[in-house]
């Protein structure tokens, strides 16, 4: 039903937010993380099916867990350096384009043949890593 009088809407800064864990997974602080097809947040890998979040923010084990039984801060919305991929490397011609997830702290240039979830928008790439928003 549409408004008929002011509300005051409630408000998450959305930059750091808790997310609920897969089962089965170990999150370590620093990584590159993403929601799996349920929804629910894994560390990256290369897989298909996965929607880049963010970095985790802190370190949590749910290996022996159901899906959620953990949570784990993570934090969005901002440009991070990730490792560059040796075999399959993001260049300077990806600048402003889409890279892929490797894994929990790498990142590619390609989605090796519809293999790899995107990771974001390549910002700049140094010889420390990419930078990735």
């Amino acid at each position: 039903m549409a408004l008929t009088k002011d509300r005051m809407t409630p408000v998450r800064d959305g930059e750091v937010m808790s997310f609920a864990v897969a089962a089965g997974a170990q999150i370590f602080q620093g990584a590159l993380v993403a929601t799996n097809a349920a929804g629910f947040l894994v560390a990256g890998s290369a897989a298909t099916g996965l929607t880049y979040i963010g970095r985790a923010d802190e370190h949590v084990d749910n290996s022996a867990g159901a899906d959620g039984d953990k949570i784990v801060l993570v934090r969005r919305r901002k440009a991070f350096l990730w490792k560059n991929s040796d075999a399959d490397p993001v260049d300077q011609s990806l600048v402003g384009k889409t890279c892929y997830i490797l894994d929990d702290e790498t990142v590619a240039a390609t989605d090796a043949t519809g293999t790899r979830s995107a990771a974001g928008t390549v910002l700049a790439v140094e010889t420390s890593g990419v930078w990735v928003e």
